[in-house]
């Protein structure tokens, strides 16, 4: 427990200081005037070090009750317990001196039982202060975490575990609130459904476990297809991926998926049991895009069922094809 004794007659420095020490307070420290605590607790940052303060009233320059208030007002100081020490107790002073921040007083002449007294409750309550302080921060500290693990959880619920790209439930999300958005700015909303030809096969000949890096490849191809900012792939389902295009028009969302198709066949993975392109895999893609006239609960899956309806065409025309939607 330190202490910082302000006062500018030196018996009264002498006097505070001895009784303390005696009663087992070993870090003292003494001032002669207000501005003095200013310099003291600025340097080397012994604020941080300083426990209570006990000050006169009336000193020569700044008075003890301006140097409170000063205190209790500076983000780095205002902390600190202050007890004033004053040889006039009337009711105008020690209401003034508690409006500026005192915590406790001691009248003068001081008795070595009354400021061991103070002093030691003040030092009780300290100490009690700061395990609630530390508590606090103890509790922000376990928020902090605990938001940052829901931030997590959050995350993790919305992507699919295999592929890393969002799944079903994120894809449903992001719709609506693009379907939303579309109609409040009367703009297009373009979509892509995607499905890989003849997957079953693949797993069969291959193992799942060639099946699962070939979603993630997949996975991986499409998104870095995408340029724009707020494009959305997720993983719809299966074999089936499905691709968000805010702003875009049928013709685009064409161009892009086409673009889609052509990176998937070319990055070769061969595919024995298909009889499309060479051996390797494949994918049909469905295209549709609609500017939102309503915003009703299920009004975007009109857009999904145009989108699945092209899909469906592309597969039975032969697959490996883009498809727009009629």
């Amino acid at each position: 427990m330190s202490i910082l004794i302000v006062d500018d007659s030196n018996f009264i420095l002498r006097f505070v200081e001895h009784n303390l020490r005696a009663a087992g307070y070993k870090d003292l420290y003494t001032v002669t005037s207000g501005e003095q605590v200013f310099s003291f607790l600025d340097n080397n940052d012994n604020y941080k070090r300083v426990d209570l303060i006990l000050m006169d009233v009336f000193m020569k320059g700044t008075d003890g009750i301006s140097v409170c208030k000063a205190l209790k007002r500076h983000p780095r100081f205002n902390s600190i317990p202050v007890m004033i020490m004053t040889a006039d107790t009337g009711d105008e002073i020690l209401e003034e001196s508690f409006a500026a921040g005192a915590d406790d007083y001691i009248t003068k002449p001081i008795r070595k039982t009354e400021l061991l007294a103070r002093v030691a409750v003040a030092v009780k309550l300290k100490r009690q202060m700061d395990k609630v302080k530390e508590r606090e921060r103890e509790l922000l500290e376990v928020k902090h975490k605990l938001e940052l693990a829901n931030l997590e959880l959050a995350r993790l619920v919305s992507l699919d575990g295999l592929t890393g790209i969002p799944n079903r439930r994120s894809f449903d999300q992001t719709l609506i609130a693009e379907w939303q958005r579309a109609y409040e700015e009367d703009t297009w909303l373009g979509l892509i459904m995607i499905d890989i030809d003849h997957f079953k096969l693949f797993n069969d000949a291959y193992g799942h476990p060639a099946g699962d890096s070939c979603l993630q490849m997949i996975a991986f191809t499409i998104r870095q297809t995408l340029k724009g900012s707020c494009d959305f792939v997720a993983r719809y389902g299966g074999e089936e991926f499905a691709v968000i295009l805010p702003a875009t028009n049928l013709e685009v969302t064409t161009t892009v998926a086409e673009k889609i198709r052509k990176r998937i066949q070319s990055l070769s993975i061969p595919h024995q049991k298909t009889t499309l392109s060479n051996g390797v895999i494949t994918i049909s893609l469905g295209t549709a895009a609609m500017k939102p006239r309503e915003v009703g609960p299920t009004e975007w899956k009109q857009l999904i069922h145009a989108a699945d309806q092209a899909l469906y065409i592309a597969k039975k025309r032969g697959r490996n094809s883009v498809q727009q939607a009629q």
